[in-house]
């Protein structure tokens, strides 16, 4: 089976963003598939491929996988227009591939929604196979966040309805994401929820040592938090819960803050003029080195804006890097996750919007190495019971083999 797999975030794990498309496509190639990626510049992220004659188009075969990368550099720091810009510009890049590419399968992967119009123009003029993989909830979760702007959303939601309609099949992240999906398709669409999953041979509990990150000590309790600094975050709850932490006194408490994104300045700004001197921000880390600072923290946080669409709508890597590495987990937000978490004692959950809450935790999970010991061990092996990610992988392959036949 020959696969074309559009993902503009694509990127390697020697890069510093989610790799969840490098390893279903390495577990394609695995399954003996031919995998042929296209993607954009992530963070104007070069992958090392050899240019082709168009100055702007580079191709080459890293790790078995044909790689075309367009040149259509992507930010969450862009104004609206911008991305709206660079995600039209890549889903017409695409398209054009797509028109005179060879293959079986057609498979696009979101956000941003526009992914799906080449597999949308592939089915109707090519009879193409087409899948469908629904990270997030498009115009569902901006509408929540506060978009109002009627255009936009009228013309997310057809887009939309026209990707469920006329793929062949859907994967889901979530356990809403797949009711949200099931919920604006035809009846009987196939549906497959392949959650993220655990680099289980990358993050390990035996990566621990002492964290080489400038401002912290190795007598210092770091809490962690990796990801996007966005306005879905909610990252203003943390720097509200340093702020307590720093009124109980406790100056061997640390947050650290790892990424990037369009809120990242406001937070930097705040924390500033605040004087919470207890928060320190770094950029990006490739994976490899990521994994080691995951595995020597203390508590990884786990952290939304409160609204209940991102209860059950959301999939975050962070979490499945924190359950593989044995962090214990402090989560300010109910839902799916928040489940796992205490039904399975792999950490705290907090009510949202409650800073004193929030602080509380975490003194009392940082104070009982005990617990933290037995939230550590849980979380590892509920990590290779539950989110391996050959096994998701395998299952992912799976409904590309049934649907494709």
């Amino acid at each position: 089976m020959k696969v074309l797999y559009l993902h503009q975030y694509f990127t390697l794990p020697t890069q510093a963003w989610g790799t969840r498309s490098y390893e279903m496509a390495q577990q394609l190639i695995a399954r003996g598939h031919q995998v042929t990626m296209i993607c954009g510049l992530e963070g104007n992220a070069k992958i090392d491929i050899p240019q082709t004659k168009n100055e702007n188009i580079c191709r080459g075969v890293v790790d078995g996988i044909d790689v075309i990368q367009i040149s259509v550099p992507y930010s969450n720091n862009m104004s609206v227009f911008a991305r709206a810009k660079a995600f039209v510009s890549f889903a017409w890049q695409c398209t054009k591939y797509a028109m005179k590419e060879d293959y079986d399968v057609l498979f696009a992967t979101s956000t941003p929604l526009t992914a799906g119009i080449p597999g949308i123009v592939m089915k109707l003029f090519r009879r193409k196979k087409f899948i469908f993989e629904v990270r997030d909830l498009w115009p569902e979760l901006p509408k929540a966040l506060g978009m109002t702007n009627p255009i936009w959303i009228g013309g997310m939601s057809i887009l939309e309805w026209l990707s469920y309609h006329l793929a062949d099949g859907c994967i889901g992240l979530s356990p809403g994401i797949c009711e949200g999906i099931k919920r604006r398709s035809q009846k009987n669409k196939p549906i497959e929820m392949v959650s993220n999953g655990c680099d289980l041979d990358i993050f390990k509990p035996s990566l621990k040592e002492s964290l080489n990150l400038e401002g912290i000590s190795c007598e210092d309790k770091v809490a962690v938090f990796t990801g996007a600094h966005g306005i879905a975050n909610g990252l203003d709850a943390v720097l509200d819960a340093a702020k307590e932490v720093e009124a109980m006194g406790r100056k061997d408490i640390k947050f650290a803050f790892i990424g990037k994104g369009k809120e990242k300045q406001h937070l930097v700004k705040r924390a500033k003029e605040e004087q919470l001197s207890n928060c320190l921000f770094f950029d990006p880390i490739p994976k490899l080195q990521l994994a080691k600072v995951v595995a020597s923290a203390t508590v990884g946080l786990m952290v939304l804006k409160n609204v209940p669409a991102f209860y059950y709508g959301t999939s975050p890597n962070k979490f499945f890097d924190y359950i593989a590495a044995g962090l214990p987990i402090l989560n300010n937000y109910p839902g799916w996750l928040a489940g796992m978490i205490s039904e399975h004692k792999m950490g705290e959950v907090v009510e949202p919007d409650n800073a004193k809450a929030f602080a509380e935790a975490l003194v009392r999970m940082v104070d009982d190495p005990a617990a933290l010991a037995e939230y550590s061990k849980n979380a590892r092996a509920f990590a290779e019971i539950e989110f391996a990610r050959d096994k998701l992988g395998n299952k992912f392959v799976d409904f590309f083999e049934k649907i494709v036949g």
